[in-house]
């Protein structure tokens, strides 16, 4: 039987996920959302487990809004050329499967700035602060993820009214969780 770990950045996020299901917070941005989520994966029997990475996203392309199951997830604030010019392999792009095609950039960058938007909207649809952290630890441990994402704001400076905008989006990504999950 399938178990169930939702992964969220902060509680607000995660307020209308079902009660009895377990539940991590991770703090903000790629470092505490892996050190969290790993964490997690390793004080528990993971061989049933599948993990829903749910949370708040930026459209980085106009006219993007509702929810999202990124099949895609980059690192955006990673030097990729120079760490592949070491010889190297920066795994800037994480695969997810059972996606919907969107491409999700992750970074510790929280995007207001239209420069900044346009550049990471030429390689994504979506961004966030956590979720490649997630999919990494997930794909270290060997555990299905899912990314289930709910556009909040257009990644400019309606970002800055977030605190006012996140009850919205968890109500529908906890109705996407009872669903999934029933």
């Amino acid at each position: 039987m399938t178990e169930y770990l939702v992964v969220g950045a902060v509680a607000g996020e995660l307020r209308y996920v079902p009660a009895g299901l377990p539940v991590v917070v991770t703090g903000v941005g790629k470092t505490a959302a892996a050190v969290a989520t790993a964490k997690a994966l390793g004080e528990r029997d993971t061989s049933d487990l599948v993990v829903l990475n749910v949370g708040t996203t930026g459209a980085l392309r106009d006219g993007m809004a509702g929810l999202y199951l990124p099949s895609q997830v980059i690192n955006h604030d990673v030097n990729a050329d120079a760490v592949r010019a070491l010889g190297l392999d920066p795994r800037e792009t994480l695969t997810v499967e059972g996606g919907d095609g969107t491409v999700l950039a992750s970074g510790d960058v929280f995007v207001t700035d239209p420069v900044v938007r346009a550049r990471l909207a030429e390689r994504a649809h979506l961004v966030d602060m956590e979720a490649y952290g997630v999919v990494y630890a997930c794909q270290q441990y060997g555990v299905p993820v899912r990314l289930v994402k709910h556009v909040s704001d257009s990644a400019d400076e309606s970002a800055l009214d977030w605190p006012a905008l996140v009850d919205a989006s968890a109500k529908v990504l906890g109705q996407w969780v009872t669903a999934y999950v029933s």
